[in-house]
């Protein structure tokens, strides 16, 4: 049916030359192959390069995020942590860099007044102001780690914050800033009406200072500028019309614009504690453009800041216990902090910016109580106190 089957020799030799090429090619590909695994398994033995080392020793050493145990978030009920670390409620130092500037400016503006306000006036606005630096401090915060939501993932110190680590949503985050802002002017309500268009301005300082990390070196200054503000609001908290009296207005100036150089100065201390987190992520600041000069930087801008704390002695009228006290102690206490503090210590940095917060504005409001009491006095034992815990201009 399908023929028969012819022998012929020239078909039978050539399928043997393609059986011997075949086995050949085997032969040449089987090392070949042998090689490349050879070659697999020296490269993965092969110790990793020193960036490959750096890379995974941060990350094992970065430990997962722990809720409190101690301290006093470890109080609170578990849904309440993530916002009272938004707020850094276990971090007040910020609160207090805040507050600072506010007591400045009422401690100087109180011998102002006519008659000179009395320490039960002064003792309540200061609550009041630290009550408001309490909870403008956490909103600003807030609206920092709202427009930081992608950067702090990716630096070390802050990439375990509520927002970076997705406890709260940036939508619950924008209600919570709101709460917050409208608890803020409800303690800027309590303050005489002139205050709010003093106050609701710097708004505008608190929510671009994120910005400004994006599109300039030198947010330090916008920094400056939201947390000098308190050393503006002490004259009209005790009724000083700024606009009307030249004096108190060059006062609260050289005031502001030393608080200004103070902020700039203890900012990069702080921001030495991210400098290469911030310029692998993109983020600038001073100390990434000028990281070498800090130090200078940091002794200039003390000597300005002095300057300045003394020209608004100058123009309040303010008695020599304020220089001595005041002025002298911000010089001993900024040259003893620029001296001493190890830039490339994370550690370091953090008890200077955390305790230097103490040494010079305690030192300055020190000197601004000292001059107000003996101002005070005077005026009382000469009958012009006010006794009635009212302060202002005739």
């Amino acid at each position: 049916m399908f023929g028969h089957v012819v022998y012929n020799p020239s078909i039978v030799q050539a399928g043997v030359r393609r059986l011997v090429i075949s086995r050949r090619k085997c032969a040449w590909t089987l090392p070949k192959k042998k090689s490349c695994l050879s070659l697999y398994r020296t490269m993965s033995s092969m110790p990793p390069t020193s960036a490959q080392e750096k890379s995974i020793k941060s990350h094992q050493e970065i430990p997962p995020y722990q809720p409190p145990r101690t301290g006093l978030l470890s109080l609170l009920p578990p849904s309440w942590i993530p916002y009272a670390e938004l707020i850094r409620l276990d971090k007040p130092t910020g609160t207090y860099y805040l507050f600072f500037p506010c007591l400045f400016s009422t401690l100087l503006a109180a011998p102002l007044t006519t008659p000179i306000t009395s320490p039960s006036t002064v003792l309540s606005t200061t609550m009041l102001f630290f009550t408001g630096a309490l909870i403008m401090r956490g909103a600003g915060c807030t609206i920092n780690d709202l427009w930081d939501r992608d950067f702090d993932p990716q630096v070390t110190r802050t990439r375990h914050r509520p927002i970076a680590r997705g406890a709260i949503t940036p939508w619950n985050a924008l209600v919570f800033t709101s709460a917050q802002l409208l608890a803020g002017l409800g303690v800027l309500l309590q303050f005489p009406t002139p205050c709010l268009f003093y106050g609701i301005p710097s708004l505008l300082f608190v929510a671009t200072y994120p910005l400004a990390k994006r599109v300039t070196y030198y947010p330090q200054f916008v920094l400056g500028l939201t947390f000098s503000w308190g050393a503006i609001m002490g004259f009209p908290a005790l009724g000083i019309d700024l606009v009307g009296r030249s004096d108190a207005l060059l006062a609260a100036t050289c005031l502001y614009a030393s608080n200004v150089a103070w902020t700039v100065l203890y900012d990069m201390i702080y921001a030495h504690m991210d400098v290469r987190d911030d310029a692998k992520a993109g983020v600038k600041s001073m100390v990434v453009r000028h990281e070498p000069q800090t130090k200078m930087i940091l002794s200039g801008l003390a000597v300005v800041q002095t300057a300045l704390l003394a020209g608004a002695g100058l123009a309040a009228g303010a008695t020599p216990a304020f220089y001595i006290a005041g002025c002298g102690s911000a010089a001993a206490s900024l040259a003893t902090m620029i001296y001493k503090v190890k830039l490339d210590d994370v550690a370091d940095c953090w008890w200077w910016f955390r305790y230097g917060c103490w040494f010079t504005g305690g030192g300055i409001s020190l000197g601004l109580a000292a001059d107000y009491l003996l101002r005070w006095n005077d005026d009382r034992r000469n009958g012009n106190a006010d006794g009635n815990g009212e302060g202002g201009d005739d």
